[in-house]
């Protein structure tokens, strides 16, 4: 029996090619079939024509733990319901993906899997091992914990706090439906012309706070509408809403401190300056080019190492948070960084 050791990225397999085949084969079927997909929850059974679909799309935005299992295995009776019941505990922070080695052996050798039960994670459309047989739920927790630290590196919703939740705290929110945020990146100042950043809204209709945000965010009191988010934030720790359009107006904020000429000009003479090509990226961004921002912060964690590259990787994890979950160059921005940090 294996114990907890200490969670490494070394080993991890690009499942691009996997997806691609996977995805024209699934756009088949449900062009002949004209049914959709099966539907999603905390556990799920995962067939060679949904992998695709149901965990390398869905890690991209939150963990996916593969648990590869057979009827004849005395191993995986055991096992399985451990995993099932935190993935009820986690609600939505992680997704247990099963797999019938029997009924998928292509898929299983794809996975390279050499015994059961075995238990993989998906990050980011990226594969990491686990561990095989069946452990004792303290262990098991060790491990989801250990995975939601690596979501958390990525940016992922629900990151901290689902860590929490796999390793026996409460359940995190991460699972909640986040509508689109507050707000439109601009100038910080009273009628100025906002840039053309991210597209925003308030939050729900009728709410007070919200209302209270907006209409900060559209005269131009970025401290009105930062302490508007923050009342929000003080009664309900993690609304998805309030962190989004708080996220916004410190985006604001940076901005509307730099001297754009100033700033461009130190990041062209100091492309190891990691300070200079995050406000760089910050511009960027709120200026509506978030695929340079992304790039830039991208390519300075790809020179970098240590200290400097954690900090590039953070302030981009913080610009991730300016888009709502879903946003597509979010997205393609977070596979990137996975795939450098794997």
């Amino acid at each position: 029996m294996q114990q907890p050791r200490d969670f490494s990225l070394y080993g991890a397999v690009d499942l691009g090619a996997r997806q691609a085949a996977a995805q024209r084969s699934q756009q088949a079927a449900t062009r002949a079939s004209g049914q959709p997909g099966p539907p999603g929850g905390n556990v799920i059974d995962v067939t060679e024509e949904t992998f695709n679909a149901e965990v390398v799309e869905r890690s991209r935005s939150v963990p996916v733990i593969l648990d590869l299992w057979a009827d004849w295995c005395g191993p995986c009776k055991q096992l399985s319901p451990v995993l099932e019941k935190l993935a009820g505990e986690a609600d939505g922070a992680w997704v247990l993906a099963k797999i019938d080695v029997d009924a998928n052996q292509q898929l299983a050798a794809a996975l390279q899997v050499q015994g059961i039960p075995t238990v993989l994670a998906v990050i980011g459309g990226q594969l990491v091992p686990l561990f095989q047989g069946a452990l004792p739920e303290p262990q098991v927790r060790q491990y989801l914990g250990q995975v939601m630290q690596l979501a958390e590196q990525l940016g992922m919703p629900g990151g901290t706090e689902a860590g929490g939740a796999a390793a026996g705290g409460q359940p995190g929110d991460a699972a909640d439906a986040v509508p689109p945020g507050a707000g439109q990146p601009g100038a910080g100042q009273p009628g100025a012309e906002p840039p053309a950043g991210p597209e925003m809204r308030a939050g729900p209709a009728g709410d007070p706070a919200f209302e209270e945000a907006q209409q900060a965010m559209e005269r131009g009191d970025l401290d009105a509408a930062a302490a508007a988010f923050e009342r929000v934030l003080a009664t309900t720790p993690g609304h998805p809403v309030a962190t989004l359009g708080l996220a916004q107006v410190g985006l604001i904020r940076r901005v509307s401190s730099y001297d754009e000429g100033e700033v461009r000009r130190a990041a062209a003479e100091n492309p190891a300056d990691v300070e200079a090509q995050a406000r760089v990226a910050d511009i960027e961004v709120a200026t509506g080019r978030p695929d340079d921002g992304f790039d830039r912060l991208l390519g300075t964690i790809r020179r970098t190492a240590g200290e400097d590259r954690d900090t590039a990787r953070a302030h981009l994890v913080r610009l991730f948070e300016v888009f709502p979950p879903g946003d597509p160059e979010v997205a393609k921005a977070r596979a990137r960084l996975s795939s450098l940090l794997f």
